[in-house]
C-alpha cells in the first residue's frame, strides 16, 4: 500500500464544484448549467463562473458525467498488433473523425490472441463504451463478440468483411489485392513465385495467398513459405528458408502478406548479397512508410489505411443512430518501386555490390 509523501509527490487537492459555486457566488446547479448547457446562462454570470473554473484550476470529472449520463464518448480499437504500422495509420484515421464528434479514441492489443481479445472485449462492455471497431484474431465470431453485440454495444469489424448483412464492416478487398501482386509478377516475367505469410487461419491472409494463386495458376507456381509470424523477424526467418534452396529450383519473386515480412525478406537478401530484384523480387502488402524508404523501395499493395479509420467511426456512429448497417469494401492498389524492376532497367546496377545496412535498424 502506498503512503501519501513517500515517493516525495504530493498531488494537490482538487477543486470541486462547490468550491467554484463558492468562489463564483452562485448555485451549484448555475455551475451544473454553464458546464454542460451555457447557453441557458447569462454572460455576466458564464463569465464569473469561468474566473473561477480558471483560478481554482477546476477540471470536470468527465467520467463521472458520463456514468450519470449512461453514455460515454469512448471508442475502443481492439487491432491485432501494435507494432505494426499499418495498425498506427488506421488508427489515425479513426481519431481525425472521432475527434469531429467530441470522441476519444482509446487502442488495445490483442497481440493475435483469441483469450487476449476476449478479455478486451469483456473489460471494453463492462466500461460501456461509445462503441468498438475490431480487427479479430478470428474468422468466425466468438462468444465474447457476440456478447458485446447481445448487450448493445455498437461495433465494427474493420479490415475484415462481415459475415451477416446485419453487421457492419470496413475492408479491403484481399483477394484483389493478392491477384494484382501475382499479375504484376507475371508480366514481369516470374513464374515460380513464394507466398510468405502464416499458416491458414488468418483471413486477411488467406485471402491474399488465395488471390496470388488466382493469378499465377494459369501461367507459373505457388510455393509457400509460412512465417512464424507478421513482423520483420519473422520475414528475414522465412527468406533464410527461401534462400537455402537451389538457385535453379527456388521461386524467382516472393510476394509478402504484409510489408514488415517483406521488409525482413529484404533484409536477409542484403545480409547474404542476394540482389533485390535481380536475384529475387519482392512484394509487400500494405505501403506503410517503411516500404518506400527501404534500401530498395519495395513494390506493395496499398490499402487506404487512414480511409479505413474514418469510415469504420462512421459506420459505428451510424449504427449509434440507428442508421442501417452497411458492408464498405475499398479496392487497394498496386504501387510499383523497384524491388520488381525488370532486369533490363536493372542492368547497370545488376553488378554493383548491394548495401549492407538494415532495412530498419532493428528487427521487428
Amino acid at each position: 500500500m502506498s503512503v501519501p509523501g513517500a515517493t516525495g509527490w504530493d498531488p494537490e487537492p482538487v477543486a470541486t464544484v462547490k468550491e467554484v459555486a463558492r468562489r463564483a457566488g452562485v448555485s451549484l446547479g448555475t455551475v451544473s448549467n454553464v458546464l454542460n448547457r451555457p447557453e441557458v446562462v447569462s454572460e455576466q454570470l458564464r463569465t464569473r463562473v469561468q474566473q473561477a473554473i480558471d483560478e481554482l484550476g477546476f477540471v470536470r470529472n468527465e467520467s463521472a458525467r458520463q456514468l450519470r449520463a449512461g453514455v460515454s464518448r469512448t471508442i475502443a480499437m481492439v487491432v491485432l498488433d501494435v507494432a505494426n504500422p499499418f495498425f498506427t495509420d488506421v488508427i489515425a484515421g479513426a481519431e481525425e473523425l472521432a475527434e469531429q464528434h467530441d470522441a476519444l479514441v482509446v487502442m488495445c492489443n490483442s497481440a493475435n490472441s483469441a483469450e487476449r481479445e476476449a478479455r478486451h472485449l469483456h473489460r471494453l462492455d463492462q466500461q460501456r463504451v461509445l462503441g468498438v471497431l475490431l480487427t479479430p484474431v478470428s474468422g468466425t465470431p466468438t462468444t465474447a463478440l457476440r456478447d458485446v453485440r447481445s448487450h448493445g454495444t455498437p461495433l465494427v469489424l474493420v479490415d475484415r468483411v462481415s459475415a451477416t448483412p446485419e453487421h457492419p464492416s470496413v475492408a479491403v478487398d484481399d483477394v484483389l489485392g493478392g491477384r494484382l501482386a501475382g499479375e504484376h509478377l507475371l508480366g514481369a516475367g516470374h513464374r515460380r513465385v513464394a507466398f510468405v505469410g502464416v499458416p491458414p487461419g488468418l483471413q486477411q491472409v488467406d485471402d491474399r495467398r488465395h488471390g496470388l494463386r488466382l493469378a499465377v495458376a494459369a501461367a507459373g507456381e505457388v510455393q509457400e513459405v509460412r512465417s512464424s509470424g507478421m513482423s520483420v523477424r519473422a520475414g528475414s526467418q522465412a527468406a533464410a528458408q527461401l534462400l537455402a534452396e537451389p538457385a535453379g529450383t527456388r521461386a524467382s519473386a516472393v510476394f509478402c502478406a504484409n510489408d514488415l515480412l517483406a521488409l525482413g525478406v529484404l533484409n536477409e537478401c542484403v545480409r547474404r548479397g542476394v540482389r533485390v530484384p535481380d536475384d529475387l523480387a519482392i512484394v509487400g502488402y500494405d505501403d506503410i512508410g517503411f516500404a518506400a524508404t527501404a534500401t530498395v523501395p519495395l513494390t506493395s499493395v496499398r490499402q487506404p489505411r487512414q480511409l479505413l479509420g474514418r469510415t469504420a467511426v462512421e459506420l459505428l456512429l451510424a449504427q449509434v443512430e440507428g442508421r442501417a448497417p452497411q458492408q464498405v469494401v475499398f479496392e487497394p492498389e498496386l504501387v510499383v518501386r523497384r524491388s520488381t524492376a525488370r532486369r533490363s532497367r536493372m542492368a547497370v546496377a545488376a553488378d554493383a555490390p548491394v548495401a549492407t545496412a538494415d532495412v530498419l535498424g532493428a528487427g521487428g
